[in-house]
């Protein structure tokens, strides 16, 4: 088509512009043009298309604006005032623009939507000129002048991406409807729709970018539905337009040409429905609305025509998207998928399973969307679509199941066909289909009952046997939340609860299956959905009395045998624990053993369950307070609330460390469960009694629930007489809180204890609502924090603290009388008080902190502390148990937690006391716990005393404040309790340490203490050292990947970062004394490898090079501690050395360049001038070769058990066990038969985790002569080295200050031939006695070593 001539404008062609305007040229300013152009565009908007006077006189003016000059203007401003003037130049000259050139109207067409950007920003202050340029063109339709250009479509898909791009959420409705207008109009009256300009259109309704722009994908949809609703208005005005439309579908898939098409279409409708149609519309309007709704149609129908069916995926961009726009586009409206509903028929029966488990994913969002009909209207694709229950592949199988929910759920009327499916599936082979089918049933049956039959339940009911656990769980819990909320909650009426009643026998019934698994199921069950325990006492029971008389005999019997089970197996536990209090002995042991086995034949995986039993039972031998906790939950006074917190408390005591999984706690749990009373107590059977006499006197709901009341008493009765036999003191019982306050008042002192832990876990609201409770229970609190048990006053004070609040008021009236009583000579009367007064220091610092300055000072310090009153029980033993340990030193290990708690409390060293006070500890820790050095205290005592002042150092060290002032002298006095004599402290210390390295409670230098491990004699104690090393060093990683922040702070985070501290640590051992000696360097090597091989079992970011060049940084510094002894120094550089050696050999990629330069902490390691070079080499080639093969020697005492430095490519010398791996505690070392279980809450206070036969083992032997060794040896049931450790040795640590250098002296002459310094924590060396008698003892201990050395081995694994 040729457009007309170019219009001339009159006379000479001199362009005339409005009064007042002068000519707009290249030659004026910016802001000259605008202010010009501003009043041109008034003039044109206030001209008409009447004016010809007017039009003729501007054609010049509207010529000249659509020049180079103004379309290609780089200020905005100049841009959309011309834009404005184009659009209203169109409106007045229409219907003939005077532009005729194909180019110059594509270039101000594309001029024009550039400006329509302007659109996004509605607080601009051009948004009014945007709107006017936007609501000009959509009133005009100026764009249906492009029709006629050859190249339109990308003058509208250039808009049509425009305004999808600009809309958002700040437009107001008027945008959105030109908008809409402006893109409607186009389709309309256009004559066809591309490809390219409906990818436009449909890209915004992928999930993708329907995301992005919400408002872009609404204006997508509303431009869909429009034209769909064109058509649709046709439909619904002539009777005979499904006949047109079946007709022109048939054409456009015949693909007649576009011409033909309009002329079949025209004289079919003029044919069938002119009379009506053209009456109502003109003949351009019905064409236009009718031809486009078809053709937007066909489009859609060709575009999935060629990706469905012809898999031509290159036709469009959204070919991957195809499913994603079916979906959407039958949400917009059923009808635009009309002809391409057969298209998916026929991808449902393709040979590629993953093509038709796309397909059923697609169908089953259609078919189960809540107002779908697809499934009525389209019967051939429902039918098809069902038959995919039945595919092949076992993903689309799973797939039709799960769709089924949301079909039953949304579509009722669609149960019937879904059933016989679904019971075929019920059947399948997969079990993962068999359990989604329970899922898919219960799913719907929890929204409405009435969406499931009998027949769907009864599938259910059937798979409660299948022969999978998993699927008979589901089943089973499904079940069970029906009846709880139909049954119980009677949520949807009688008739539902009848329809569902006989789920309460039959999941009964299933306690008599043999799994075990079954019977556990069923009792969870009936605790949490048929009687749920967290309900009130009053409704439990009556769920109870009013259940029992519902069931079937069977389940009766079922439910009996049930708290029989129960009652049994606390009957086992309680036994149990009353063999724990027996003396240990060959008998004892084995009737443990077969409890333990009966106890296990009761939990799920008797294998298994086994093991984690006989774990447990360690558990409970080292440690009293577990055990305590369990005999209460299982005493017939135990009432429901006490049996939670008591399972609460057991639970929380066995799950540290922390792990992602814990079979061991899971099992444990298992039998809490089984064992706890969470139904029946006092007050339960106080209320059966009140419902059975409701019923008796004939005012109870009997015939409310179902039952007559005759029935009502004899089931009441007969479940009060089964009670009788399984909890017979709970018949004798009172209100909840008075049972508590009678258990405060009784001699039972962990029962008072117990009493007072839940009075502070429950009752906050105590004192607002209870005032009797409250005036009872403040007068038993001050009693028991005065003179109560010392975990009573604990409990007291938290409890006053916690649910009170006059809370300064009472717990002054607890101190002021405790600190004035305080009397060192009865130190029996002072372990309590000391306890109240600590933790009311650390919970009321601003309030007690002053005075207990004083106390401290004059009274903990110098009278306590300072001073021995008594003497110490000289046994010999190394550790007892509390009931052993002299008051006088049980009220200093309080005194020392006393101090703990007040500095905590106060957070600050403003008044130094936290310099004192760590003097004082590290003055206890050198003076091996003596600290008068009076000889009085025994040696179990300054264990005590010992593994309290390094704990204490350590939870001091928690406290930032604290932490910064701890010199290394006392850090590693603190580490070294890790290598303590005694076999309980160092594992109290060594679980304390890890506790709080695992939480980042501990600086990171405290993770090297664990390095020291190595040379732990106990096989176990390494074990569970590395053990601790591992978890700490995952949860630092992994918590630096899970905080970004932590970067910043890598250097006390990073766990590589603990190896200068290890090093630092080393350099320091007191067992370090000959840097040069074999036996040293080698055990220095064992330590270094116990922390290295575990940083290094990955190379993440080349750390292997990081950590080499760390140590090389090390040695370019001096030791902060001590710079100019050239001693020291040398040691830190040969241990230095000897790390260096030991990572060369572990990894090739060590050489590498180090990713970053590490950071040394000034605190130990002082950075030297650059001028400063430190390249000696420290470790002879000799010494490093023995250090890689291993010297055939005898080991150490102590060193003979650490593990052999593994290098790759040799075979290095191994270690075999010897006596000495399994030394006992006679003296030093600790015993083989010790628990490898891990104390979980462990204090100082723990002499209960020993028992009688580590006692035995931690004994002292006496000094021996020499003539009378052999003879004393043999009367006496000595250990293998026993005669190797009997004479009295130095313990590792450091002299007082006063007495160094003699103390040095005497250390360096009193070495062991061995090599091993006098170390404080393994005795490693005979004193300076004759050579002869230390002849005389290691010939005794090697022929020892072959008779008893396999009987050791023996021991050590259990």
């Amino acid at each position: 088509m040729e457009f007309p001539q170019q219009q001339k404008p009159a006379g000479d062609g001199k362009i005339v512009y409005p009064p007042g305007v002068k000519e707009i040229t290249d030659k004026i300013s910016n802001d000259e043009v605008v202010k010009r152009l501003k009043m041109v565009v008034k003039t044109y908007m206030d001209m008409d298309q009447d004016s010809e006077e007017e039009k003729q006189q501007y054609l010049g003016l509207a010529l000249h604006l659509a020049s180079e000059f103004f379309l290609r203007n780089p200020n905005k401003d100049v841009r959309l005032l011309v834009a404005c003037c184009l659009a209203d130049i169109f409106r007045i000259y229409a219907p003939e623009a005077p532009y005729t050139s194909h180019d110059k109207l594509k270039d101000i067409f594309l001029f024009i939507t550039r400006q329509l950007k302007g659109l996004e920003d509605t607080k601009s202050p051009q948004f009014n000129r945007y709107f006017y340029l936007l609501e000009n063109l959509a009133w005009v339709k100026s764009y249906n002048i492009c029709f006629e250009l050859e190249d339109c479509n990308e003058i509208f898909i250039q808009l049509f991406k425009t305004l999808f791009s600009v809309i958002n959420n700040s437009h107001n409705q008027k945008v959105q409807m030109h908008m809409m207008d402006l893109m409607s109009s186009i389709i309309m009256e256009g004559d066809g729709v591309t490809q390219e300009l409906l990818d436009t259109i449909l890209i915004n309704l992928i999930p993708a970018h329907k995301n992005l722009n919400k408002q872009a994908y609404d204006l997508a949809k509303t431009l869909l539905k429009r034209t769909v609703q064109t058509i649709e208005t046709c439909i619904a005005n002539v009777s005979s337009i499904l006949d047109s439309l079946l007709f022109i579908s048939t054409l456009f898939i015949l693909r007649f040409t576009l011409s033909a098409s309009l002329t079949l279409v025209l004289g079919f409708c003029q044919q069938h429905c002119c009379l009506y149609v053209f009456t109502a519309l003109s003949d351009t309007t019905f064409f236009f609305f009718f031809f486009f709704s078809f053709f937007l149609s066909f489009f859609l129908f060709q575009f999935f025509n060629q990706v469905l069916v012809m898999g031509k995926s290159s036709v469009s961009d959204l070919s991957e998207h195809v499913f994603d726009l079916i979906q959407e586009l039958f949400a917009i409206d059923p009808m635009l998928l009309t002809s391409v509903m057969p298209q998916l028929e026929f991808k449902l029966k393709s040979n590629d399973g993953e093509e038709r488990l796309a397909v059923v994913r697609l169908l089953a969002k259609l078919f189960g969307a809540k107002d779908s009909e697809l499934a009525s209207q389209n019967r051939p694709l429902w039918q098809c679509f069902l038959g995919r229950f039945n595919d092949i592949h076992v993903p689309v199988r799973l797939e039709c199941v799960k769709f089924a929910s949301h079909c039953l759920m949304n579509h009722p009327d669609l149960a019937r066909d879904l059933t016989e499916y679904l019971k075929v599936r019920s059947h399948d082979p997969e079990e993962a289909i068999r359990h989604d089918v329970i899922v898919t049933i219960i799913n719907a049956g929890k929204k409405d009952l009435n969406l499931v039959n009998d027949q769907l339940l009864g599938f259910v009911r059937e798979r409660t046997l299948d022969k999978r656990w998993r699927v008979r769980k589901e089943a089973m819990m499904g079940l069970a939340q029906l009846y709880k909320k139909y049954c119980l909650h009677h949520e949807a009426g009688k008739e539902s609860a009848v329809k569902i009643s006989w789920i309460k026998d039959k999941l009964l019934h299933i306690y008599y299956q043999n799994s075990i698994d079954d019977k556990l199921l069923v009792e969870k069950i009936f605790a949490q959905y048929m009687v749920p325990h967290s309900l009130d006492t009053e409704e439990k029971m009556k769920c109870l009395y009013y259940l029992y008389a519902c069931l079937d005999t069977n389940a009766v019997k079922a439910l009996n045998e049930m708290w029989k089970c129960q009652n049994m197996l606390r009957g086992l536990v309680k036994e149990l624990l009353d063999l724990h209090k027996l003396p240990v002995s060959e008998a004892n042991n084995n009737a443990m053993f077969g409890k333990l086995m009966n106890i296990a034949k009761n939990l799920p995986d008797a294998g298994k369950a086994q093991d984690f039993m006989k774990k447990f039972n360690q558990v409970l031998g080292e440690d009293e307070k577990l055990r305590v906790q369990l005999e209460m939950l299982i005493s017939p006074t135990c009432s429901c609330k006490q049996a939670e917190i008591c399972v609460r408390e057991i639970t929380r005591k066995l799950t540290f460390p922390k792990q992602p999984t814990n079979p061991f706690l899971e099992m444990v749990k298992f039998l809490l469960e089984r064992i706890a009373p969470v139904h029946i107590d006092s007050e339960a059977i106080s209320a059966l009694v009140k419902l059975l006499n409701k019923s008796i006197e004939g005012t109870a709901d009997d015939d409310e629930e179902g039952v007559t009341p005759d029935t009502a008493i004899r089931s009441g009765l007969e479940l009060l007489k089964v009670l009788s036999f399984t909890h017979p003191t709970a018949f004798h019982s009172a209100e909840t809180y008075e049972s508590l306050l009678q258990c405060l008042k009784m001699e039972d002192d962990k029962v008072a204890e117990a009493a007072i832990q839940i009075f502070r876990n429950t009752g906050q609201k105590i004192e607002t609502e209870l005032q009797q409770i409250r005036s009872t229970l403040i007068p038993i609190l001050h009693q028991k924090a005065k003179r109560g048990t010392p975990h009573q006053a604990k409990q007291a004070v938290h409890c006053i603290h916690a649910i009170f609040n006059n809370k300064e008021v009472q717990l002054a009236q607890i101190f002021e009388p405790l600190s004035r009583s305080l009397n060192a000579d009865v130190p029996e009367q002072l372990i309590t008080p000391l306890v109240s007064l600590g933790h009311i220091s650390m919970l009321a610092p601003d309030q007690f902190a002053s005075p207990m300055k004083s106390i401290v000072a004059n009274f903990i310090v110098k009278d306590l502390l300072m001073n021995d009153r008594s003497v110490g029980n000289k046994n010999g033993k190394l550790w007892t148990t509390d009931e052993e340990v002299s008051p006088e030193v049980l009220a200093k290990v309080q005194a020392i937690k006393l101090l703990v708690r007040w500095l905590l409390g106060m957070k600050n060293n403003q008044s130094k006391s936290a310099n004192s006070t760590l003097r004082l500890l590290s003055a206890m820790l050198v003076s091996e716990g003596d600290l008068t050095e009076q000889k009085k205290i025994s040696k179990s005592d300054m264990s005590r005393l010992r593994l309290a002042a390094g704990g204490a150092i350590m939870k001091l060290a928690q406290e930032p404040c604290y932490h910064d002032i701890i010199t290394p002298e006392q850090f590693q006095l603190c580490g070294l309790v890790i290598n303590d004599e005694c076999y309980q402290v160092r594992q109290i210390f060594a679980q304390k340490l890890h506790l709080a390295l695992v939480k980042l409670l501990l600086p990171l230098e405290y993770l090297a203490v664990f390095a020291l491990c190595a040379k732990d004699p106990v096989k176990e104690r390494r074990a569970h050292a590395r053990q601790c090393l591992l978890k700490n060093i995952s949860v630092r990683r992994e918590y630096i990947k899970q905080n970004p922040l932590a970067q910043e702070k890598l250097v006390s985070l990073l766990p590589e970062y603990v190896v200068p501290y290890m090093i630092h640590l080393l350099a320091h051992d007191p067992d370090f004394t000959k840097p040069h000696e074999y036996e040293q360097l080698k055990d220095i090597k064992e330590c270094l490898w116990f922390m290295l091989e575990v940083l290094m079992t990955k190379n993440e970011n080349n750390s292997h090079a990081f950590l080499r060049k760390m140590v090389e940084n090390i040695k370019q510094t001096k030791d902060a501690q001590c710079p100019d002894d050239a001693k020291a120094n040398e040691k830190l550089y040969i241990v230095c050395d000897v790390a260096l050696f030991v990572i060369a050999n572990k990894s090739t990629a060590c050489h590498l360049e180090s990713p970053k330069d590490p950071v040394l902490p000034s605190k130990f390691f002082l950075i030297q001038d650059k001028d400063f070079k430190n390249d000696k080499e420290y470790l002879l080639a000799e010494m490093r070769q023995m250090l890689l093969t291993g010297k055939p020697k005898p080991a150490p005492v102590l060193g003979a058990v650490n593990k052999p430095l593994t290098v790759p490519g040799r075979r290095i010398f191994t270690k075999t066990t010897t006596a000495s791996d399994t030394a006992s505690n006679t003296s030093t070392n600790s015993s083989p038969l010790s628990s490898s279980s891990i104390n979980k809450n462990s204090n100082s206070n723990a002499g209960t985790e020993s028992s009688e036969s580590r006692a035995q083992e931690n004994n002292e032997n006496p000094v021996i002569k020499n003539d009378e060794g052999k003879k004393e040896e043999s009367s006496q049931n000595a250990t293998p080295d026993a005669a190797t450790e009997a004479s009295p040795v130095k313990r590792r640590g450091r002299p007082p200050k006063t007495a160094a250098a003699p103390v040095a002296a005497e250390k360096e002459g009193a070495a062991a031939p061995t090599g091993g310094g006098t170390g404080r924590g393994r005795k490693r060396a005979a004193d300076n006695s004759s050579a002869e008698s230390i002849n005389i003892k290691m010939s005794k201990q090697q022929q020892q070593q072959n008779d008893e050395g396999t009987k050791r081995q023996i021991d050590l694994q259990r």
